[in-house]
């Protein structure tokens, strides 16, 4: 028996039984990282029209427009949306916007936001229009990342957070170094997209999905046959998301790319381009692969000592005479505090997702206080652009405020008094792998923590010392007297902004931990 379709009655009752295929859109949800790629759009856009001496206007469109999206994320505080989900047999969503994606995408437009007011002076010698097209469409994917999930979402929200990136390394025009940055980050990343992009594949082929949550019930019972090529995919994918977060041996691209970029983008791709392969890592870990925590958890553990390591030994041989030395030792300093973001999710493969906690709390930490010494390194490159650390000496004399903030930062990746945010950092991460059992990974981190207190405090201590110095003349005539300069408005509300964070956050650093406790599920 058939029914008859010419009848309204049962065209009306075949629409009622068919599922559904048309997605709804949650607008709200996706609000952050949808306005900030129109903004980006309509940067390039006024790009062509604005005459050369009102281009500084595009730079204040970007502040807006990233501060708008920063302002979008409090209506969505409760953190219990969701869009773009299957609508017929399991409920699956690719954008979720929970804590986890909140507190993440905080992090990253803020970053953005003060990488833009670093900036905002210093475009003089690139193209304006580009580059801040360039950094906003780079925010939208690193703020659509942490909401992704599903690894086709997840890999289109990290290239769109890389691609721009590495055009922003290279955009000073005839810098043979910036081009040299550029060309290796690039291919570097190239090969690690095509490494995770097999991993992937073999992930798809196992399971037969891309959803995160899906992906998770799926591996629980794959067939024996097929359990090497799920464990290969698991690995593989694992190693696109430690080049992201210049984890070792995956690290080589940073120093160069550091002093090669300018240093906005140095200050960007040290916060922002890590936060979001963090983001990213755990989210393939602990949401996707849980049930091979066996294969990634050791992995991990292993990347974060070999990385503190790697990364600490690097910036204690650093050369103070050395053009550019204190770029490079805040590069491999950012390799380190890798190291240290890598050990909760290690720990969360042997004692649960709550660990993950301690590295959001530590990337808040850490984003603060290395935008605010990227700051007054971009603020000392004014008078010195060689920027060595002996550039620094005796910076007390002639700008003590510079001085006192640039040495609350050290202090605070060093972990010392009055850094207590840093310090208070470190203990939730250490005891994180306590907990977990991981003691000997507690150990190598005890080290590298001694280790790393050299340069910091090296550093710090040049900052108060005699101006007399010679070394502190290197490259100026002896009779030149020491530079002063009004500092540029935006560049001086970078560095208080932070700091200003920073000393509230020292003061009740238990705001931190209570704010980065999220719960991925």
């Amino acid at each position: 028996m058939t029914a008859d379709l010419s009848s309204p009655g049962a065209l009306t009752t075949a629409a009622d039984t068919a599922p559904s295929v048309v997605q709804t859109i949650d607008w709200l949800a996706v609000a952050p990282p949808t306005l900030t790629a129109l903004a980006a759009l309509l940067v390039l856009v006024a790009d062509l029209f604005l005459p050369e001496h009102r281009k500084k206007l595009l730079g204040y469109g970007t502040l807006t427009a990233l501060a708008a999206a920063l302002a979008l994320l409090i209506p969505l505080r409760a953190g219990d949306r969701v869009t773009f989900c299957v609508t017929t047999g399991a409920q699956a969503c690719s954008y979720t916007a929970d804590h986890f994606a909140l507190v993440i995408q905080a992090l990253v437009l803020g970053g953005a936001f003060l990488t833009a007011l670093l900036s905002l002076d210093d475009t003089r010698k690139i193209p304006a229009g580009e580059y801040w097209f360039l950094l906003l469409a780079s925010a939208a994917g690193a703020a659509l990342l942490p909401a992704s999930r599903d690894l086709a979402t997840l890999v289109v929200a990290l290239e769109v957070a890389s691609l721009p990136a590495f055009a922003l390394v290279g955009i000073k025009r005839g810098d043979r170094r910036s081009s040299e940055a550029a060309l290796k980050f690039f291919l570097s990343s190239v090969v690690a997209t095509a490494v995770m992009l097999l991993g992937v594949s073999f992930v798809y082929a196992t399971t037969g999905t891309l959803h995160l949550t899906e992906i998770a019930a799926h591996l629980d019972d794959v067939p024996p046959v097929l359990d090497t090529l799920a464990a290969t995919g698991v690995v593989l994918t694992l190693v696109g998301f430690a080049f992201k977060t210049a984890a070792a041996p995956f690290h080589f691209w940073v120093p160069d790319t550091y002093v090669g970029a300018p240093l906005p983008i140095a200050a960007y791709l040290s916060v922002v381009g890590k936060t979001v392969g963090f983001s990213g890592l755990i989210l393939v870990t602990v949401v996707a692969f849980p049930s091979y925590a066996d294969v990634w958890g050791p992995a991990v553990a292993v990347l974060a000592a070999l990385t503190m390591t790697v990364g600490n030994v690097a910036a204690l041989r650093q050369n103070t005479d050395r053009a550019r030395s204190a770029v490079r030792l805040l590069a491999w300093s950012s390799v380190a505090q890798a190291g240290y973001l890598l050990v909760p999710i290690a720990a969360a493969a042997y004692a649960g997702d709550e660990r993950i906690g301690s590295t959001v709390a530590y990337a808040l930490m850490y984003a603060v206080v290395n935008l605010g010494a990227f700051a007054v390194a971009a603020l000392v490159a004014r008078t010195k652009p060689g920027n060595r650390i002996a550039d620094y000496w005796g910076l007390y004399a002639t700008r003590p405020l510079a001085a006192l903030t640039l040495g609350f930062f050290l202090l605070c990746l060093a972990g010392l008094p009055p850094g207590i945010i840093g310090l208070f950092a470190k203990v939730t991460v250490f005891s994180a792998a306590v907990d977990a059992g991981l003691g000997w990974l507690a150990v190598v981190m005890a080290v590298n923590v001694v280790i790393a207190l050299y340069y910091y405090l090296q550093w710090t201590a040049i900052l108060f010392r005699s101006p007399e110095n010679p070394e502190a003349t290197s490259g100026t005539p002896a009779s030149e007297p020491p530079h002063r300069f009004r500092s540029p408005a935006p560049l001086t509300t970078a560095i208080a902004l932070t700091a200003l964070i920073g000393i509230l956050l020292s003061g009740a650093p238990q705001l931190v931990l209570r704010f980065a406790a999220v719960n991925l599920f």
